[in-house]
């Protein structure tokens, strides 16, 4: 096996899918970790709370709609490129309602999945009440018609959250840490790709 392995037999491109079984295999591991993981994990009582909603709504946008799409998208360019292919979030398909769905996506958002293109928010400053704000629109988001979706989007905040003055007050103490990041909380918008 290590012969194949430093031979470089294993092709790691991400248009090479692995086999089914391989790819069974990775699941299943995948499944039992965040099992394990979340067994304690609670989710808050106000998950309906239409304020946490609406904060969602433009965290999701700004940050995962590329990936896991929209109400009415049918796929993005970054999307195309994944191997494993991120879910699509707005098909009812993808999505289980119930206390354990809610702290699989928490953790997941929070903490991410190695080698599939999901990132750990949590590292990028994103607090546990910002990703709960997500777990909540994610609850809905597939009830949501393309119309519908854009006016949860434009009633938000946009993309903003708090959580990195602890990240910023790190970065600081370092010696030659050099210029912080605004540690309130930040906020942009994306613009439109052209080719």
């Amino acid at each position: 096996m290590i012969g194949l392995l430093q031979a470089g037999t294993i092709d790691v491109a991400a248009d090479k899918p692995y086999s089914p079984a391989i790819h069974r295999f990775i699941v299943w591991a995948r499944e039992q970790s965040i099992a394990r993981r979340t067994v304690n994990l609670v989710p808050p009582t106000d998950l309906t709370a239409p304020d946490r909603i609406r904060r969602g709504a433009g965290n999701y946008d700004a940050m995962c709609a590329n990936c896991h799409l929209s109400p009415g998208s049918e796929d993005s360019e970054i999307r195309k490129g994944l191997f494993p292919i991120p879910p699509n979030l707005s098909e009812p398909a993808n999505v289980v309602d119930s206390d354990w769905a809610d702290v699989r996506r928490f953790w997941i958002i929070k903490h991410g999945i190695k080698a599939s293109g999901m990132p750990a928010w949590s590292k990028g400053g994103m607090e546990d009440e910002a990703i709960w704000d997500l777990t909540a629109f994610l609850k809905i988001m597939p009830s949501l018609s393309p119309q519908a979706y854009r006016r949860q989007v434009e009633t938000s905040n946009g993309h903003i959250h708090g959580g990195l003055e602890k990240h910023g007050a790190e970065k600081e103490s370092q010696p030659n840490a050099g210029h912080a990041h605004d540690t309130k909380a930040h906020s942009h918008k994306h613009g439109v790709h052209k080719h």
